[in-house]
């Protein structure tokens, strides 16, 4: 496995979707890149085939982890008690983010203005995880 220099990361565990996230993320994130992407292979334990043994994605200098679980030991749902948190440095930016991240998956919050924040949003993208981005 590829370690990242930071102490503490982000890992998020699929259910046979992490590899679509991972490109999705990179695709969509600006300055996001997959550094590694590890497959499970034919016939190893633990892993089906073909899905995220372990997976690396970095943006705005942190780093995200991907497993995908095999689907006889199922990972739980992802839920709104954890989420990505990201601050925009443009309202366009924060627009373009919120329509792609938000598609097909369930708005809770926003957009809107909360507090000192021009814009604030909370919401689920069309894996599970959980989002919250914002434009000071």
């Amino acid at each position: 496995m590829n370690l990242p220099a930071q102490r503490l990361c982000t890992f998020l565990t699929f259910n046979g979707t992490a590899r679509a996230a991972m490109e999705f993320y990179a695709e969509t994130l600006p300055d996001a890149r997959i550094e590694s992407l590890v497959l499970f292979g034919k016939d190893e334990p633990h892993g089906d085939e073909g899905t995220v043994l372990n997976g690396m994605l970095t943006f705005g200098g942190q780093t995200l982890l991907f497993m995908d679980m095999e689907a006889a030991f199922p990972a739980p749902a992802f839920s709104w008690a954890t989420s990505l948190f990201v601050t925009c440095d443009t309202e366009e930016q924060f627009d373009e983010l919120f329509a792609q991240l938000s598609e097909d998956g369930s708005v809770m919050m926003g957009p809107e203005p909360v507090m000192d924040l021009r814009k604030c949003t909370w919401f689920t993208d069309r894996f599970g995880v959980t989002w919250q981005l914002v434009w000071h």
